[in-house]
């Protein structure tokens, strides 16, 4: 069964990150795409290789304007990655989508750990109005994103700036290479699953979801299995890196 493919024009592009580019798209009829937070869009592209696509998490809420954004950390040499940088505004590729289930469920109240790292923090970024009501409702929500340095702290100001606008809601960083010599309180040395034993994880409030490099995922999964957590109280989402052709 073929994929049906829709239209969507390049409305802007900018490095968000000293490696990470976000770019803007929209449907090129004008129409509005509905999907969840937290799915994600394929995007289509013809290579001397022949036709691939490539699979990238939405990183705004519904409604936002019209547009669907996305974070791409490139790849050398892949070829999905040097068909988006070279794109322009007002470029028109093909989509597909959105596809997904790594989505906010209906629950009772609880904390929600949305654990991701570099472009895997994209999805919770696109569910933050959704993570607004369900605060409001009596959930807390913390938001911990890994990536190498402070540098690459991938939309690290909408995070920071929620936390700070909401009570019940934290945000924390860690940083696996470059710890800064003036680090804030929310700024952690190692990696994202070195924190799960201080935020006092209890499994029968608790909901983890994890997005991002599998093997964070499942080294995560595995210590907090050890913590008593079940399968059904965690949600993840793997990024595969896609190999350059050969």
């Amino acid at each position: 069964m073929a994929i049906e493919t829709f239209p969507v024009e390049l409305a802007w592009r900018r490095h968000v990150t000293p490696h990470v580019l976000h770019l803007a798209f929209r449907p090129a009829d004008g129409s509005a795409l509905g999907f969840v937070p937290g799915q994600f869009l394929n995007l289509h592209f013809d290579t001397e290789h022949g036709e691939t696509h490539r699979s990238y998490s939405i990183a705004n809420p519904p409604g936002d304007e019209g547009v669907l954004e996305i974070a791409m950390s490139p790849v050398p040499g892949g070829l999905a990655s040097e068909a988006l940088a070279a794109l322009q505004p007002g470029d028109v590729i093909q989509a597909s989508g959105p596809y997904g289930r790594f989505v906010l469920r209906e629950e009772p109240p609880c904390r929600y750990v949305l654990v991701g790292t570099g472009t895997g923090i994209t999805p919770y970024r696109a569910m933050l109005p959704a993570l607004r009501e369900r605060l409001a409702a009596g959930c807390q929500v913390h938001i911990m994103l890994g990536v190498w340095r402070r540098e690459e702290l991938l939309f690290g100001d909408d995070f920071r700036a929620f936390a700070a606008a909401h009570d019940g809601a934290v945000f924390s960083a860690c940083y696996s290479r470059d710890y800064p010599a003036d680090p804030e309180a929310w700024e952690h040395s190692g990696y994202v699953q070195t924190r799960f034993s201080h935020l006092g994880l209890d499994p029968e409030k608790d909901v983890v979801y994890l997005c991002g490099n599998p093997a964070m995922i499942d080294e995560s999964v595995e210590i907090l299995k050890a913590m008593d957590f079940t399968l059904k109280q965690l949600r993840r989402e793997k990024y595969l890196s896609a190999r350059p052709a050969k």
